[in-house]
């Protein structure tokens, strides 16, 4: 097996035996780190800090995945967008995934366009202060419109 240390300084290519007596020695544990390679990757390190900094790692990682909703309606008013847009600013900048919904009901159904270009608005105004990603385009859903952004 290839053994590294705990500074990370590789210790070249070691038996089990000679790699279990090391890590006695120095009062550690033996992690297999791969066994996807040949030889086997294995550290000498604690095995409680490890499976730390692994937890820690992976919540890192899943931070920011949380989903915010903007609700909009048809007749908006401009200065009740850039506050919504301000809203959602202040989501995308902690990290999270937001989606804008525009709510229709009843006759508002035929104006699907003014609708498109209202949303439009919203995200003109949101990109002139952040630079957005579209995950999930523009739909037509029961209702409504509605997409998903996240920050780049």
């Amino acid at each position: 097996m290839r053994l590294i240390d705990k500074t990370g300084k590789s210790l070249g290519v070691v038996d089990l035996k000679k790699a279990l007596q090391i890590a006695r020695e120095r009062d550690l544990d033996l992690i297999q780190i791969t066994s996807k390679v040949q030889p086997p990757v294995c550290k000498i390190e604690d095995l409680g800090k490890y499976i730390y900094r692994l937890e820690k790692k992976e919540k890192g990682q899943k931070k920011g995945g949380e989903l915010k909703e903007i609700r909009l309606r048809y007749n908006i008013s401009p200065h009740d967008l850039e506050i919504k847009a301000r809203l959602a600013k202040k989501f995308l900048k902690e990290g999270n995934q937001v989606r804008v919904r525009m709510q229709l009901r009843g006759r508002e159904n035929i104006f699907g366009d003014l609708a498109k270009e209202k949303i439009g608005s919203f995200l003109k105004i949101l990109e002139e202060e952040i630079s957005l990603r579209i995950i999930q385009e523009l739909k037509k859903k029961r209702g409504g419109f509605s997409m998903v952004i996240i920050k780049r």
